[in-house]
C-alpha cells in the first residue's frame, strides 16, 4: 500500500512539475509588469495600442519559443542550451561534446505544448483589465462572465494536456535530464538509509 501511494504521489508531483515548466508564468509576469506603462493605465492613444500589441506579440513568441528549448550536460560538465530542430539541438556545442544531439529532435508534442502555452497566455492577457480597456472597451460588460469561465476551461484543458502528455524538454532555466538537483540527491540518499 505504501509503495503504491508513493508512486501515485511521485506521478502527481512529476505532472505538477511538467505543468509549471510549461505554463508561461515568467512571460505573464513580464506582461503584467509592463502593461500598465504601455497602455497608459487603460487610457490608450494610438501609440499605446501599437506598443501594447508589440508587447503581446513578443511575449506570445516567447511563450512559443520556450517550448522548443532544451538543455543537456556536456562532457565539460557545463549545461548547454539550444533550440530543438529537425536534426537535433541547435546550436550544437563547439567544445566537441560526445553527446548525441540528434536525440533532441523536434517532435509533434513540442508544437502541441507551444500551442497550449500560447493559448493560456492569450487568455490571461486578453482578459487583463488594461488590455481590455485599451483594445475593446465595449466588451467590459461581459468581462465578469468570461473571467469566471474561460480561464478555468482553458487552464483545465492545458493542464490536462501537459500532465497526460509530458515532455522531456528541459528549457532554459531548468536543469538538464542528466543533472540531479540537490533535493533529488538528498531524497535518494535518505531513501537508501
Amino acid at each position: 500500500m505504501g509503495k503504491k501511494t508513493s508512486t501515485t504521489k511521485s506521478k502527481a508531483f512529476n505532472g505538477l512539475g511538467n505543468l509549471i515548466r510549461h505554463l508561461p508564468t515568467g512571460t505573464v509576469f513580464l506582461y503584467q509588469f509592463l502593461s500598465p506603462v504601455l497602455t497608459n493605465n487603460s487610457q490608450c492613444r494610438p501609440i499605446n495600442k501599437y506598443l501594447s500589441a508589440l508587447l503581446i506579440g513578443v511575449c506570445g513568441l516567447s511563450c512559443s519559443l520556450a517550448c522548443f528549448t532544451d538543455s543537456y550536460k556536456g562532457s565539460d560538465g557545463e549545461t548547454h542550451y539550444g533550440f530543438a530542430s529537425a536534426k537535433g539541438l541547435w546550436p550544437s556545442s563547439s567544445s566537441g561534446d560526445s553527446v548525441d544531439l540528434s536525440k533532441y529532435k523536434l517532435r509533434f508534442g513540442d508544437f502541441v505544448h507551444a500551442f497550449f502555452s500560447v493559448i493560456v497566455f492569450a487568455v490571461l492577457v486578453l482578459l487583463d483589465t488594461n488590455t481590455m480597456r485599451c483594445f475593446y472597451p465595449s466588451f467590459e460588460n461581459t468581462e465578469k462572465t468570461l473571467l469566471m469561465i474561460l480561464p478555468t476551461m482553458i487552464g483545465t484543458a492545458a493542464g490536462a494536456v501537459f500532465m497526460l502528455f509530458p515532455t522531456t524538454r528541459h528549457g532554459i532555466g531548468y536543469p538538464s535530464s542528466e543533472t540531479k538537483t540537490n533535493s533529488e540527491t538528498n531524497s535518494s540518499s535518505q531513501s537508501k538509509v
